[in-house]
């Protein structure tokens, strides 16, 4: 992985005809594509954020590798609730999964026009954290007397997931000035993210809304 991303800078750098470079920035909105164990899984919001360069390979044609740092993972929950003699119990649980990459898009634009672009293209991910972290809450009911409690906690869990990730980007952005520019893109999972998974596989998914700033 550390020699993908080692030839990724090296090509970026053999680049050098008319290039530019810039910054990046954004929200993601992320989840994946299952949840054990949780009833009701919600997307988890997230930032993305780093830089990028953009070289023409053909007329209207152009390739935009980028180094960013981008946050995936989900929220869930789940609520049980028993009955016994006068007795009620409920329990929620709420809780995030939490997942830190260093990723790699390759992007292949085609530029509609000098400030409209579409793009599509391949995204390499290296995890740098996994974490969980969740809330029990618990409500006991007799009668008209009802009490509650929570409790809450984190888990690294970096060991059980896969260090690399794939996925495939499909976006657009557009230029308002030659500088300041908006960018979208959806990024598929390929990859399932859980180590020795015997189950369903589990793949990130995230949509990325940002801005763009060329020098």
């Amino acid at each position: 992985m550390k020699k993908l991303f080692l030839g990724a800078a090296i090509a970026m750098s053999s680049l050098t005809f008319a290039q530019q470079f810039g910054l990046k920035a954004g929200m993601n909105v992320s989840s994946l594509s299952k949840t054990s164990s949780m009833d009701d899984a919600k997307a988890k919001v997230g930032f993305n954020a780093g830089v990028f360069m953009n070289a023409p390979i053909a007329e209207n044609f152009s390739i935009q590798p980028e180094l960013i740092y981008s946050q995936y993972g989900n929220k869930a929950t789940n609520t049980s609730t028993a009955t016994s003699g006068g007795t009620t119990i409920t329990r929620k649980t709420t809780g995030s999964t939490i997942l830190d990459y260093l990723a790699l898009p390759v992007m292949f634009q085609y530029n509609a026009t000098p400030s409209f672009y579409l793009e599509a293209g391949p995204e390499f991910g290296l995890l740098l954290s996994g974490k969980t972290k969740g809330e029990v809450t618990t409500t006991t009911t007799t009668g008209t007397s009802t009490t509650t409690s929570s409790s809450s906690g984190s888990d690294d869990i970096k060991d059980n997931l896969n260090g690399f990730n794939f996925g495939v980007g499909l976006g657009a952005g557009y230029y308002f000035t030659p500088n300041i520019g908006v960018n979208a893109r959806y990024v598929a999972g390929f990859t399932d993210i859980v180590k020795n998974n015997n189950g369903d596989a589990v793949k990130n998914n995230v949509f990325q809304v940002g801005l763009n700033y060329k020098f």
